[in-house]
């Protein structure tokens, strides 16, 4: 009898244990709860860029295509962050964010002996609206997001010598400029529960981004020559992080 007991008590600890955990993770990602991740965020540019177009010499309008002219962005790998406030158990209000990354744009076609022709820095924030599926009880929760994005571009160089010196000649400079622009944002992605406060989770974004490249060149003798492409970056982001709910 006294091992019965023993055992109906040990079984009954069990369950409280049990029942406390469960109500852990029932509660982690409930309406009023904020989650704040960080981890790998992968950029993998899907686009390309238009032919370069020489629009203007010597301020006289040329709109001159440099046929089989092209280029494309590169991939690059930064750290990213997010914050999530859940509005309901299954629906969140999420921000979007990353640690400064650095692009490079490949030269393509004729522009394929240069290799990188230059970089930029984009800043590509975004919000968004999550519904998570599943219970808030549930340790592992899909979901999909839907949002906007705000993208801009710092540090626009042209860094390659050589193509600087085969289209202005010896002594020419160049710099560019890349226009600003809002996007949409899709998204889907997972979280998985380890304990109250701490998950981990992936996600998987695309942003068609289109910008305006504008590249001002002066030769030796200040000539100035303005050209145009429309570089159409349209990014692939893979997020895996680690999170934490408060």
């Amino acid at each position: 009898m006294r091992n019965y007991r023993r055992t109906i008590g040990s079984a009954g600890i069990a369950a409280l244990i049990c029942s406390a955990a469960l109500t852990e993770i029932a509660y982690a990602q409930s309406a009023g709860s904020i989650t704040l991740s960080t981890g790998w965020l992968h950029v993998a540019p899907q686009g390309d860029a238009t032919p370069l177009t020489v629009e203007k010499i010597g301020g006289v309008g040329v709109s001159q295509q440099l046929a089989g002219s092209g280029a494309h962005p590169s991939s690059t790998d930064t750290v990213g962050i997010a914050t999530e406030y859940y509005v309901t158990d299954n629906i969140g209000v999420a921000m979007l964010v990353g640690l400064p990354l650095t692009v490079n744009l490949v030269g393509g076609g004729t522009l394929q002996k240069y290799g990188n022709l230059g970089s930029t820095k984009p800043m590509p924030p975004a919000i968004e609206l999550r519904y998570h599926l599943f219970s808030g009880a549930s340790k592992f929760r899909p979901f999909i997001g839907l949002g906007v994005n705000y993208t801009w571009f710092t540090q626009v160089r042209i860094s390659n010598s050589q193509f600087v010196t085969d289209n202005l000649g010896p002594g020419g400079s160049a710099h560019a400029e890349l226009s600003s622009s809002w996007n949409p944002v899709f998204e889907i992605g997972a979280s998985y529960a380890i304990t109250k406060h701490w998950s981990v989770g992936t996600s998987v974004g695309y942003i068609p981004v289109k910008t305006h490249l504008t590249l001002y060149g002066q030769t030796a003798t200040g000539t100035q020559v303005v050209s145009t492409s429309t570089l159409r970056l349209n990014p692939l982001n893979v997020y895996l992080n680690v999170a934490y709910t408060f």
